[in-house]
């Protein structure tokens, strides 16, 4: 079996519609190659024009304003709160307090983030790996399904800081109950993802490979795999936010160092300007990691639907 046809069957395992409908023999599969057949019939023989700066400009900033005018008018609404003192300022600190403490204590508080950034991002590693191999597992195996599954479902249950303690008692004080906490909580998104995913492909498109001489590994790496991108990507979008929590809620319980140290030391003493710095370098660290999966998606699947433009959510 040739690799172009591996990779068209899993294009089109990829493409299928979620009620079962398969494009037409006249639509091309999505894919670098459609794309290629799209660019000719339309410009004439040629490749599709690469956008040009302007216009990627254009769409960075259009992507942009929207969000920047929710942002703007929560912080005047917040702003105006606390001038007015609606609520007292020991509660509700006014934006430019926040930004003196975080602007004063920026060597502090960067160090701090840095501490959480790193058992976060190494967290959410390790539970996409174990994640993945897990999927593959359940997916693969009926007997492996019925043994993990319960497991997984019981130990993603379980209140994370109800265990914190035990891992710090464990493990002692650094950073490998922080990072055990974090990968706890991302793991089963990745999984239930990742297995919800493998499973979609085409059982005709399974017999088609088996047929032409395609082995196991050959047939996961073309059609099973890619089929299972768009599910995964979704998966590892909750987990990397996730990671975060998991990280904070480990500083919660015998950390000398990270944000969820700082942020328990600001409210022991009621300092509401530096507990808002720490909340927003939280929620900072959450966003860029979740922009930093949205590209690795946007590069891997960029022949999926969710990333072409212009295309209707709705049916009306």
């Amino acid at each position: 079996m040739t690799e172009n046809s591996l990779d068209t069957a899993g294009r089109q395992a990829a493409a299928e519609a979620p009620g079962g409908e398969r494009p037409t023999v006249s639509a091309p599969a999505p894919g670098p190659a459609a794309s290629t057949v799209a660019g000719r019939s339309a410009g004439g023989g040629g490749r599709p024009p690469r956008p040009t700066l302007g216009r990627r400009a254009t769409a960075f900033a259009d992507s942009l304003w929207r969000p920047a005018l929710v942002l703007g008018v929560f912080f005047v609404a917040w702003w105006f709160v606390a001038a007015r003192e609606y609520v007292p300022n020991y509660l509700v600190p006014t934006p430019g307090q926040v930004w003196e403490t975080m602007t004063g204590q920026w060597s502090e508080l960067a160090r701090h983030t840095l501490v959480t950034l790193y058992e976060t991002v190494l967290g959410f590693v390790l539970a996409a790996a174990l994640g993945l191999v897990t999927a593959v597992a359940i997916a693969y195996s009926r007997t492996l399904d019925k043994a993990l599954y319960p497991i997984v479902l019981f130990a993603q249950v379980i209140p994370k800081i109800a265990i914190a303690p035990l891992l710090v008692v464990w493990f002692g004080l650094g950073l490998t109950p922080k990072i055990i906490l974090a990968v706890l909580i991302a793991f089963f998104p990745v999984v239930i993802s990742g297995v919800a995913g493998l499973r979609s492909t085409d059982p005709e498109l399974l017999d088609l490979a088996a047929t032409m001489g395609a082995g196991p590994w050959r047939t996961f790496r073309k059609i099973r795999f890619p089929n299972a991108l768009p599910h995964l990507m979704a998966g590892l979008k909750v987990a990397v936010t996730l990671a975060v929590v998991g990280a904070v809620v480990g500083e919660f319980v015998g950390a000398s160092e990270g944000l969820g140290y700082v942020l328990l030391l600001a409210n022991g003493n009621l300092d509401a300007p530096l507990l808002f710095a720490d909340l927003i370098l939280m929620s900072a660290i959450g966003i860029v990691l979740f922009v930093l999966v949205e590209i690795a998606e946007a590069l891997l699947i960029p022949w999926h639907a969710s990333r072409r433009a212009g295309v209707s959510l709705t049916t009306s």
